[in-house]
């Protein structure tokens, strides 16, 4: 099932800053807030988007307390509303970026997006400049534990998986789902009392850009700074991480 492995191209710079306990406790407190708004419900037995949000929070260790917290500020009606803007553009040499926000001031979050691509050699773009060249997924990252690998494997895929991939220990595998089937591999995972590490919808790239290591590390820079912006929730690239640029990185 690993087949053409496009996450395994991209994932290694995906949510660089992701070691930052307070950005991703940020992160994760915006998706509370907005799907106790949009769901209408602080219960996550009655909120399918708030059961998941919780389900990450949990899978970044966030305390119980923390996101208990979450939920009755998220449903106090003086709470500020959240917007959902989305931007694209490139990073240096044609990286084709989408980047997801979530922000209660929308001019100051698309002049700071605007002001990081153009300190760092990109170029923001219109919306659907990029949105062509990325695939709306669902990734799961699951524990396998003591369970049978091919049982497990063969369940997922009963249920709607498109492609497996496993970590390097083999003791994690990534499940990644049409968007369409998120929900019914979401209900398998609950049904075979499986707690994901994460879940979520994401932009996997039908293509990806190779660059020299030079030219690369550019990129990476923007997509970093990007990352480090309060009110940027996730950026996707089409950036394949290959070998020399793995090894790069790891210097």
């Amino acid at each position: 099932m690993a087949g053409h492995n496009k996450w395994s191209k991209i994932k290694r710079k995906k949510g660089a800053n992701d070691a930052k306990r307070s950005k991703l406790f940020s992160r994760v407190i915006k998706e509370i807030t907005v799907a106790v708004k949009e769901g209408g419900s602080d219960d996550p037995d009655f909120n399918p988007r708030l059961r998941l949000a919780v389900a990450n929070a949990k899978g970044v260790n966030m305390p119980k307390d923390n996101i208990e917290r979450a939920i009755k500020k998220a449903s106090d009606s003086d709470t500020a509303e959240l917007f959902q803007p989305t931007y694209e553009g490139y990073a240096p040499g044609g990286v084709a970026v989408f980047v997801e926000t979530t922000t209660d001031n929308l001019n100051r979050t698309v002049a700071s997006v605007r002001s990081i691509f153009s300190k760092y050699g990109g170029n923001l773009a219109t919306n659907g400049s990029v949105d062509f060249l990325f695939e709306r997924k669902g990734i799961f990252v699951i524990p396998v534990g003591d369970r049978t690998r091919e049982d497990l494997e063969l369940q997922l895929i009963d249920a709607g998986a498109e492609d497996l991939e496993y970590e390097a220990d083999e003791n994690t595998m990534i499940v990644i789902v049409e968007f369409t089937d998120f929900g019914p591999v979401q209900q398998k995972l609950e049904e075979l009392g499986i707690e994901a590490k994460s879940a979520n919808l994401e932009r996997i790239p039908v293509t990806t850009t190779e660059l020299s290591v030079n030219d690369a590390r550019k990129a990476l820079n923007l997509i970093e700074q990007l990352e480090e912006d309060d009110d940027v929730q996730n950026v996707y690239h089409n950036l394949e991480m290959t070998e020399e640029l793995e090894a790069a990185l790891d210097e």
